[in-house]
């Protein structure tokens, strides 16, 4: 026999020695196949990005690229909550493992496609698995691992996600130049074989689920909501105007569903959303946490990359490379607030680490055409500090008090806001830098006289990177790029100071509230 702290009670045989070692062997099993799909679902978030100029060169289909990345995100992102609840009230295991399996269906059909549109559709299937597994996986490690491990645990699934923005858009670049960019997609079909394989053999969950109606129209009203807002943003000043028909329909769309799912959900006997949960201090000061912080942090992942090949003249690699002094850093506060979180409150891991981000931020925007490689390697590192934390801290924070039946549900809207505040995050600031950059190149162009080629779109920043233009324009006109890409990202990181200032003002708001693993452990050894 084992106590309920994993220890053997009679501990000088070697038969109890065997079964806390079976156990913790088990659970290691179960939690590897937990961070495999994490890692899946979260590189396809970006492994796609680096690839799309020679699936675009191969299939054609400029106009209608960006349905690629916005299917994905769309179907995750409102497929999260529900299947969250869905968790709640039949399962955890078997929605997770259909997660899978529709997550792989998704990546086979992407690599066959044979146009734009039908690749979109597919990766619509994938971002439907995608959102089965980021919802559920966080649940299943808090219903499987003792409170005393918890910690250590959720580190370990925040560096993850770190190290998922990262690897995604180098992995994608590297297949496509060395392979075929098919196999962006193929690759999925092992790891998530093993991770099916590792969780279905050894994962088994309790009986502790609530068994109510599924509330379709509140599932109908979300998935229809979040499909108008994402596509207003996305498709917004690049597609159509803001001011058109269309994209005033959309946003229209999106004010009257969402009218009428706040309406739905506050009748409904098991909604989707449980806004119950929002009176929780802690959980909703979290959820804003994680919004804020996530709209601010995309700033340095989107344009830090165009800042160092734009300007300081880097390869597209390099860019990319420049992300990872970031991720080390996001891991390194990831894997440290997982242990803190039982010796200090969540707030004030959260305080230091979104100073850190708030600071990183300030330098950043202060980047001119003379800042050195090393200065924005350093500031990258403080970025990465500075985030990483929230991937850990966060996702345990939402799950303090609720019980096991509700915990599904709060994990999913959690990671439903860090994704809709990336989203706006990249929409809104990326407005930003465009009409900044606009502004700074037409001042900067007419005052020296300078022509602009009939076939530079000034407006695009990816435009002004490609080789062969850098290469044909004289010296004159790249300088003036340059200087007009570094002043409009400066210009943007300082307005993403402001999601920052909110974030942590957030984190002031939250309880004072830490893990206590001997009280959680009571109901943790009665589950089990």
């Amino acid at each position: 026999m084992i106590s309920d702290d994993c220890t053997p009670i009679n501990s000088g045989t070697r038969k109890g020695w065997g079964i806390v070692e079976k156990k913790h062997n088990k659970l290691a099993v179960i939690v590897g196949g937990l961070l495999l799909a994490i890692l899946m679902a979260s590189m396809d978030n970006t492994i796609v990005s680096t690839a799309m100029g020679t699936i675009v060169g191969e299939m054609g289909g400029l106009d209608k690229f960006v349905w690629v990345t916005t299917a994905y995100m769309v179907t995750e992102m409102a497929c999260m909550p529900i299947f969250g609840k869905l968790s709640d009230m039949y399962g955890r295991k078997r929605f997770f493992i259909f997660g899978i399996l529709v997550f792989m269906v998704g990546s086979a059909l992407c690599g066959l496609a044979q146009s734009i549109v039908e690749l979109s559709l597919y990766r619509a299937v994938q971002g439907v698995g995608a959102g089965a597994m980021v919802s559920i996986a966080f649940t299943i490690l808090f219903d499987v691992v003792s409170p005393k491990d918890r910690g250590k645990m959720m580190g370990a699934f925040g560096a993850v996600f770190g190290l998922s923005s990262v690897v995604g858009p180098l992995l994608g670049g590297y297949i496509t130049d060395h392979a075929n960019w098919s196999w962006i997609f193929y690759i999925n079909l092992p790891l998530g074989f093993i991770a099916l394989l590792l969780v279905a053999a050894f994962y088994k969950e309790s009986a502790q689920h609530s068994k109510q109606k599924i509330d379709w129209a509140g599932a109908i009203l979300l998935v229809g909501a979040v499909v108008c807002f994402i596509f207003g943003l996305e498709l917004g000043g690049k597609t159509y105007a803001w001011s058109s028909p269309q994209i005033i329909g959309l946003f229209a769309g999106f004010a009257v569903l969402a009218l009428l799912l706040v309406i739905v959900e506050k009748r409904a006997e098991e909604p989707i959303i449980s806004f119950g949960l929002f009176r929780s201090r802690l959980y909703t000061t979290s959820n804003l946490v994680a919004m804020l912080s996530g709209a601010a942090y995309m700033t340095a992942a989107i344009f830090i990359p165009i800042y160092v090949q734009g300007v300081l003249g880097g390869s597209a690699t390099n860019s990319g490379l420049t992300l990872l002094p970031m991720m080390i850093g996001s891991v390194v506060t990831a894997t440290l607030g997982g242990f803190l979180m039982t010796k200090l409150q969540y707030r004030t891991i959260m305080i230091g680490t979104l100073t850190i981000l708030l600071a990183g931020l300030a330098l950043l925007s202060q980047i001119t055409v003379e800042s050195s490689r090393l200065l924005i390697t350093v500031i990258m590192i403080l970025i990465g500090l500075g985030i990483g934390a929230t991937f850990s801290v966060l996702s345990t924070a939402v799950l303090h008090s609720f019980p096991a039946t509700q915990r599904g549900a709060a994990t999913a809207t959690l990671n439903f806001n860090r994704s809709l505040g990336m989203a706006l995050g990249i929409t809104i600031f990326g407005i930003v830098q465009s009409h900044s950059l606009v502004s700074k190149l037409t001042q900067s162009l007419g005052a020296n006289k300078i022509a602009i080629p009939a076939d530079l779109d000034i407006s695009d920043p990816h435009s002004l990177l490609i080789p062969a233009f850098r290469q044909s324009v004289d010296t004159r006109l790249l300088d003036t790029i340059s200087n007009g890409l570094s002043n409009s990202i400066g210009t943007t990181i300082a307005w993403s100071l402001i999601p920052a200032v909110l974030a942590l003002i957030a984190a002031f708001l939250m309880t004072k509230d830490k893990m206590d693993p001997a009280a959680e452990g009571e109901g943790f050894a009665t589950a089990h």
